[in-house]
């Protein structure tokens, strides 16, 4: 594509000088930037792109946009925002994908990830070829990437759109972060249904205050357009039981579908019933009512199973094949994922990084536990401080033997994050502290007799741990079979 043809997309924005070299791709980082880039120099919270303009010319960039005064031997494109441009460049470039594709937003504190792959599994098993982004990486049919953010930057997310049209994915499923929302990431998804999970205390380290997380998460809704298209009809699906639905309601013209529990809604679960082996409940659209059993547990997993059983159902899903997928569908990896060793107890690794996370998946566990709760717990470093205490309170409420120990302290000292959990609990309340979270792992499950509970919260599917600037090898599921082996 032609340097020009490619930036009057932008409306009006000079090119000094005015050659009109070939553009072969678009880069943010210098070092990927090859003969024939465009880069984009964006400045962000600790580098600025400014400073390597000399270094991406180097390395063949054919022209640059920047947004401060600058000179080069190439030509330069100077705009107001680069944020802004680098959103406008890679949706032109990459040719418009999410135009082309069905493409569905889930946004909310906890159930992402959950929501994802529930969708995909749902559309899966209509014979529709999915893409999925989020958490856990990419997925594009059967091909599986890494992905380093929960909401990749612009220019991947619209690479990765037009690789999935290639490969013919009919929907795509993307987990939305709050981060990705307010930085921009998603300016440009064409959004035909965007999912509500629930707003719980998460990421104030970045946002400051609640208003300004919820104003983040909002602004899906607020980006699903304001006008009305029959052909291509958009959703905004809404968890009911959730305050911040009636705000979100206000915030977007699209044709609003609730889901809930406890609230009268579109699409409903009543007459819950869980065990350890999973859960059944009554699945209530409209006037319509199912008998689901699935395999999954717990509340929120009720909860997650609606979202997604609402998205599926405006995206031409019908309600027979929905419930069909619930009955078969497994757990995501590292949410309220058993490891099962052989033993006579029950192992679970949970990614529950949050206050309400945590109490839900606990809750959850002691409707079933038979015996003793053991609760492995830790907070992330250079993360939200104020939910540290409330974690280590909810752990000592809900769980026999609570065990604080490191999650990924990052630059941090572990044994400071530990006393700011230890400020949320009650003197009279018993735990431990333990920072090597291997140590505390092996410490709960040589503790643990038959029918005891031991969850490990936090971590889920991760499988480093981040200690200063170390990147180390750390799996909860493989330290917690090892130790199962090691007591057996």
């Amino acid at each position: 594509m032609k340097l020009h043809s490619l930036v009057a997309v932008l409306r009006n924005f000079p090119i000094i000088p005015v050659e009109d070299p070939d553009i072969t791709s678009i880069e943010v980082d210098s070092r990927q930037v090859k003969e024939g880039s465009l880069f984009i120099c964006i400045d962000g919270f600790t580098v600025d792109g400014h400073d390597f303009i000399e270094q991406a010319i180097k390395n063949g960039a054919a022209a640059i946009v920047v947004e401060k005064d600058v000179a080069a031997s190439v030509p330069v494109v100077k705009v107001k925002d680069t944020t802004r441009a680098l959103a406008v460049l890679a949706d032109a470039f990459y040719e418009q994908p999410t135009h082309q594709l069905h493409l569905i937003g889930i946004t909310g504190t906890n159930g992402k990830t959950s929501v994802s792959h529930l969708i995909d599994q749902m559309m899966t098993d209509c014979k529709k070829k999915t893409g999925v982004i989020g958490t856990v990486g990419i997925k594009i049919g059967d091909e599986v990437q890494q992905a380093k953010n929960t909401t990749p930057d612009a220019i991947t997310l619209q690479k990765t759109f037009h690789y999935m049209l290639e490969k013919e994915v009919e929907t795509a499923i993307m987990e939305v972060s709050s981060h990705a929302l307010h930085l921009g990431r998603v300016h440009g998804c064409d959004y035909d249904v965007a999912v509500f999970t629930n707003l719980t205390q998460d990421h104030l380290d970045y946002h400051g205050t609640m208003e300004e997380y919820k104003k983040a998460k909002g602004l899906l809704f607020a980006q699903l357009g304001n006008h009305f298209n029959h052909e291509r009809p958009k959703f905004a699906v809404l968890n009911n039981d959730d305050a911040v639905t009636k705000e979100y309601m206000m915030y977007t013209q699209a044709t609003v579908v609730t889901y809930g529990i406890d609230t009268k809604s579109d699409v409903m679960a009543t007459n819950i019933r869980m065990t350890n082996a999973g859960t059944t409940f009554t699945l209530v659209v409209n006037n319509e009512s199912v008998d689901v059993t699935m395999r999954l547990v717990g509340k929120f997993s009720v909860y997650n199973v609606l979202a997604a059983t609402a998205a599926c159902l405006v995206s031409g899903i019908s309600l027979a094949s929905i419930v069909e997928s619930i009955k078969c569908i497994k757990g995501v990896a590292g949410r309220f994922e058993v490891v099962d060793a052989g033993q006579d107890f029950t192992v679970i690794v949970d990614y529950a990084h949050t206050p309400d996370s945590l109490e839900n998946v606990l809750k959850t566990v002691n409707q079933f536990a038979e015996g003793d709760v053991y609760c492995i717990v830790g907070c992330g470093g250079d993360r939200d401080k104020t939910k540290r205490p409330l974690m280590a309170d909810i752990a000592t409420q809900l769980s026999t033997y609570p065990i604080f120990t490191s999650d990924n302290p990052r630059s941090e000292n572990p044994a400071a994050i530990l006393e700011d959990m230890k400020a949320g609990v009650e003197e009279e309340k018993g735990y431990e502290t333990i920072i090597d979270r291997k140590e505390a792992i092996f410490r709960a499950i040589k503790q643990a007799k038959k029918d005891d509970v031991v969850i490990i919260a936090g971590k889920g599917h991760e499988t480093y741990q981040i200690i200063g600037n170390n990147v180390l090898d750390f799996d909860d599921r493989l330290v917690a079979k090892e130790a199962i082996e090691t007591k057996e």
